[in-house]
């Protein structure tokens, strides 16, 4: 038996691999791995920006995907007010708005999967 290392999309496995038979034309078996991997979910398609661009960014602080938008475009926000909600490890984050504004537009679709940095939205 032979152990290698498999990347398959960016997840990395151990197998390992045992000859069948003794002849020299016998192609190498993959062992059954112990975990199966999952298909990424689908990227929802990421809408126009809602409104004009603000000066103030809502940036993704972590991967994950948008399970709801709290506060649309337009909308009046203090600093800490919740403007997205974004699903991570199974585990409902709270993106806060930076600063007082008004929210001038929404970059995500819910359902979206966003990666850290990704620009949510922005505030006047």
């Amino acid at each position: 038996m032979k152990k290698y290392n498999v990347t398959v999309n960016g997840n990395i496995y151990e197998v390992e691999v045992e000859e069948v038979g003794g002849a020299a034309s016998s192609a190498p078996v993959a062992a059954p791995l112990a975990a199966a991997p999952v298909a990424a979910p689908k990227a929802a398609p990421a809408p126009a920006a809602s409104g004009k661009a603000g000066s103030v960014k809502v940036e993704a602080p972590m991967p994950g995907t948008v399970l709801a938008i709290k506060a649309p475009a337009g909308t009046a926000v203090k600093a800490g007010d919740p403007v997205i909600i974004l699903e991570a490890m199974k585990m409902e984050n709270e993106i806060a708005a930076p600063a007082d504004g008004v929210v001038a537009s929404i970059n995500v679709a819910q359902g979206a999967t966003v990666n850290t940095g990704d620009v949510l939205a922005t505030l006047n």
